[in-house]
């Protein structure tokens, strides 16, 4: 079943908390169209939506909380990435008072006198943490969050451990085209519609967020030291070797250090990002 979710408060947030009210509640394996202001909660180069709480809602615009009916915590979340489709506009920043404004059309972004290729995204997507209170957007987490991974493109997979009942998973801060590390802490941010399908497994256990991606898998690590990050995201990928290719223990790094590449994912958010990439038939 597809649930559209409506440019409303009721179902927009800027803040993660296990106590906020789902804007719907899903069966697994249903997907949800959406579409979310950008990261300034704009809608259109002239148009601002106007946050729930201005002191609560001053992170990321995410549409949800999506309740999953029958997620557990502990369970594994798995978040089909079906469409994502920026608006005609975007904006960039490089520091505080330089702004460049994009015109997004056929695939392509024009803005600064030039021109890029599009690869849209959704640069946060995921939980809250088990903890109660109000959390910040700004930050990635185990559970998710705002990863800001330019790999998470339309027909992707990612893999989230689910830390409270109901997975209460939201999604937003759409992204037109973005580098790796995100340098400036703007990608081409844009209001974007989405579409996702959610589903729960019990297969893998996780305790960080794995993704699918075309000819390869990915794992993520997150810290505010990049050692701990790339560490993480390491530890994931050996565990994953350990399901998908049956190598483990000391023989699993050595093949690691030959066929796995480390790539910082973003720089920041408070948390630096680390992703671990395997491509398929690397070890043949």
């Amino acid at each position: 079943m597809l649930h559209e979710l409506p440019l409303e408060q009721h179902a927009l947030h800027g803040h993660f908390s296990k106590d906020l009210e789902p804007a719907v509640e899903i069966d697994p394996g249903d997907s949800v169209r959406f579409f979310a202001p950008n990261h300034a909660w704009d809608i259109a180069r002239d148009e601002h939506f106007e946050p729930p709480s201005p002191e609560l809602d001053q992170g990321h615009a995410l549409a949800g909380p999506i309740f999953v009916r029958g997620a557990r915590a502990g369970q594994t979340l798995v978040v089909g990435i079906d469409s994502v489709e920026p608006s005609d506009w975007g904006v960039a920043h490089g520091g505080q008072d330089h702004a460049i404004h994009w015109e997004l059309a056929d695939g392509v972004g024009r803005g600064g006198g030039v021109e890029l290729d599009l690869a849209p995204f959704l640069g946060v997507m995921g939980m809250p943490p088990p903890e109660p209170g109000a959390h910040s957007t700004g930050p990635p987490r185990r559970w998710g969050g705002n990863m800001d991974c330019k790999e998470l493109v339309a027909g992707t997979t990612l893999y989230l451990p689910i830390p409270v009942d109901g997975a209460l998973f939201s999604a937003g801060d759409g992204h037109a085209v973005q580098g790796d590390g995100e340098v400036s802490g703007t990608a081409i941010e844009a209001p974007t519609r989405a579409q996702l399908t959610l589903d729960v497994a019990d297969e893998p256990v996780l305790e960080w967020p794995v993704a699918r991606i075309d000819g390869a898998w990915l794992t993520f690590g997150f810290d505010q030291e990049l050692m701990t990050a790339a560490k993480i995201a390491l530890d994931g990928m050996l565990a994953l070797m350990g399901r998908e290719l049956g190598r483990t223990g000391p023989d699993a790094l050595a093949l690691a250090s030959l066929g796995v590449d480390l790539r910082i994912t973003q720089v920041v958010n408070g948390c630096v990002g680390v992703h671990a990439v395997l491509r398929d038939g690397t070890f043949r």
